[in-house]
């Protein structure tokens, strides 16, 4: 069995260490098995899975922080985009009245 060259200095010299490569001339680690990328799937209430640009409807009123209305139920949300949920939120898109807003995949179904 061959092990792999180091990507940082190209050392042959690397062994396995548990999980991990490593290589001794510069210390660099690295996993055995590649870390496969991880793809982001959101699902709406429904469990159907939601992409960007998709037309979305809201299934309950929501309360806006800072507003003196909330987006009714039924609204319609046209041209979603899908970010990584750091806060939550997993969907960002405009609603008319109310701008650029946030919103959970929780609250939407998908038209």
């Amino acid at each position: 069995m061959t092990l792999p060259n180091c990507p940082e200095c190209g050392s042959e010299y690397t062994y396995e260490d548990g999980l991990n490569y490593v290589c001794p001339m510069c210390g660099h680690e690295w996993p055995i098995h590649a870390e496969e990328e991880e793809t982001m799937v959101i699902r709406d209430v429904n469990g159907n899975e939601l992409k960007d640009g998709d037309t979305v409807s809201v299934v309950k009123d929501l309360k806006v922080k800072g507003a003196s209305s909330v987006i009714k139920q039924g609204t319609k949300v046209k041209n979603i985009r899908l970010v990584d949920p750091e806060d939550g939120h997993d969907i960002d898109c405009k609603i008319e009245g109310f701008g650029q807003i946030g919103l959970k995949s929780s609250v939407v179904k998908k038209i």
